[in-house]
């Protein structure tokens, strides 16, 4: 799921990031469970992807679902070690990557106008809800990277962005109907290293997916770490 060190050369740690600002394993969490866990921590960094309603088959989505509670009963979720943590990203989380990057449904954010309520959706309220860091929009699904500010609850940003975004794809398109997958998948990064590792993964995912010039849109704003709350 997330991209390898392998052949990138630049530092990428302290220097531009604060340790304050990734998981806290001795701070409380809030754990939201719907389809998937969503774990909350104040000011810590979050790795978010929200898809198009119907980039993935139901019937992809219903066996994965199934794999996934069987693996669960068999191993747990907790205290995992390495090489479990490491399965379980191959086989469930790096799945649903492949399926997304492979090009599936509608695919409307190719169309430039499309994406760009997207991007203009995600932008309105940085350095005032939320900081952005490195962002993705792909024809059919998006990755970011972002810190909330001023006590901005995770699921009240996402569904803002949905709501607005959708509103004006469907009225770009003159139709109605479900633009979103409800749930969005969302990951606390845990360290400098893992920030530095998924910020290389959202820059290179157009390329991994093989895309043209003009069916995507990225975005690098790694300095937005360094600042810190007033």
């Amino acid at each position: 799921m997330i991209a390898s060190e392998k052949n990138n050369k630049h530092e990428p740690f302290s220097s531009w990031a604060d340790d304050l600002l990734f998981f806290h394993p001795w701070e409380s969490v809030d754990i939201l469970k719907r389809r998937l866990p969503h774990w909350t921590q104040a000011g810590t960094i979050y790795y978010v992807t929200f898809r198009l309603a119907d980039s993935i088959p139901q019937s992809r989505v219903d066996q994965l679902r199934r794999d996934r509670a069987a693996w669960l009963t068999t191993y747990g979720n907790q205290n995992l070690s390495k090489e479990r943590r490491q399965e379980y990203y191959r086989l469930f989380n790096e799945r649903v990557d492949a399926w997304l990057d492979a090009g599936q449904g509608s695919c409307l954010l190719r169309h430039p106008r499309l994406r760009c309520f997207v991007s203009e959706t995600l932008a309105y309220f940085a350095g005032q809800r939320y900081d952005l860091g490195a962002w993705c929009i792909m024809p059919n699904h998006v990755h970011l990277l972002l810190r909330l500010l001023n006590d901005f609850n995770l699921s009240e940003v996402l569904h803002t962005w949905k709501s607005y975004s959708a509103h004006q794809i469907n009225k770009q398109l003159k139709r109605k109907g479900q633009v979103w997958q409800h749930e969005s998948y969302d990951h606390i990064v845990r360290n400098p290293r893992a920030l530095w590792r998924i910020e290389q993964y959202i820059l290179d995912n157009p390329v991994v997916a093989k895309l043209q010039i003009g069916e995507f849109e990225t975005s690098k704003r790694e300095q937005v770490w360094s600042k810190k709350e007033a």
